[in-house]
């Protein structure tokens, strides 16, 4: 009996150890956990470090931490990329409007001039374009704005009643394009705590690439969660198309006078007030969806 006896207690000290030491690995783990989430959610210089002497959790550890070395060094690199072109793209904007407000004024005298039939014909489309690339200039000197300074101002606000007035100022154009915009909103406030100025940009640059490129028909419809959905038929897309709507500088070839970016800053604006933005296509129809959905809904 002795053996047995010998047996159970070596059984129970095996057990006692095996406890202990998953114990502390999963203890480890957690450590490992919580710690790379914090490192890659505030991109701080520190390592991760564990309190486990276990050889293998401090090999798992490690390797992570090389892997955070490459990953803060690629993470430099690309901001050092992306502020060296958001400076680029200022510095451009900046210098192309003194020479083209000065060949405005340049052509706003040659018009008060005797000029022959061409002569005048000639100036006017030099006028056409020059407006054209005074607006692509101020857009994208907008564009280096949104993006070195962001506005913090955030307050409550109703976004029907900003999607209506936006909807008010597009009525111009609208009517120059022989669109009759269908509209669908619900009997009621639906706040959010928003950036009364971006929320208004984003509806209107909405808006805008809508009206360039419909074929002829608008919609914008809001449930009462207050998930927005603009639509228009746009046979001249494709999917590929759409994929790439909200990248920076790109435009479907119909928009001769668009830098591509009015898309691309409707969506740096509403992910920065935490909402979500995307794009869908079917059926030759564009539907873009705008949803801030944190806060609260007044009925």
């Amino acid at each position: 009996m002795l053996w047995l006896y010998v047996w159970l207690c070596t059984l129970v000290v095996v057990i006692c150890f095996l406890t202990i030491k998953i114990y502390l690995m999963k203890k480890s783990a957690d450590e490992i956990r919580k710690a790379y989430a914090e490192k890659i959610t505030l991109n701080t210089n520190t390592l991760i470090d564990i309190s486990s002497r276990d050889r293998h959790m401090q090999k798992l550890a490690s390797e992570i931490n090389c892997s955070l070395r490459r990953l803060r060094a690629e993470r430099w690199r690309f901001y050092q990329g992306d502020r060296e072109l958001k400076e680029a793209v200022t510095n451009i904007a900046h210098d192309l409007r003194t020479p083209l407000t000065a060949i405005c004024g340049y052509l706003t005298l040659l018009e008060k001039e005797d000029k022959s039939e061409n002569a005048a014909r000639y100036i006017s489309m030099i006028e056409n374009r020059t407006e054209a690339l005074k607006q692509l200039t101020e857009e994208l000197f907008k564009y280096s704005v949104i993006l070195s300074v962001p506005d913090e101002k955030y307050e409550k606000v109703n976004i029907i009643s900003i999607l209506e007035e936006t909807l008010a100022s597009y009525y111009g154009a609208m009517t120059q394009k022989n669109i009759t915009p269908v509209v669908q909103i619900p009997n009621c406030r639906i706040e959010r705590l928003l950036n009364r100025s971006a929320i208004s940009r984003i509806f209107g640059n909405i808006i805008g690439n809508a009206l360039k490129y419909s074929d002829g028909d608008f919609e914008v419809s809001v449930d009462v969660r207050g998930k927005i959905i603009f639509s228009n038929t746009a046979k001249n897309l494709s999917p590929v198309a759409v994929g790439r709507l909200f990248d920076r500088f790109y435009s479907v070839e119909t928009g001769k006078t668009s830098t591509g970016l009015g898309l691309s800053i409707a969506k740096l604006l509403t992910e920065r007030m935490r909402g979500s933005i995307s794009a869908d296509y079917h059926d030759e129809k564009l539907y873009i969806c705008v949803d801030f959905p944190e806060s609260e809904i007044v009925v």
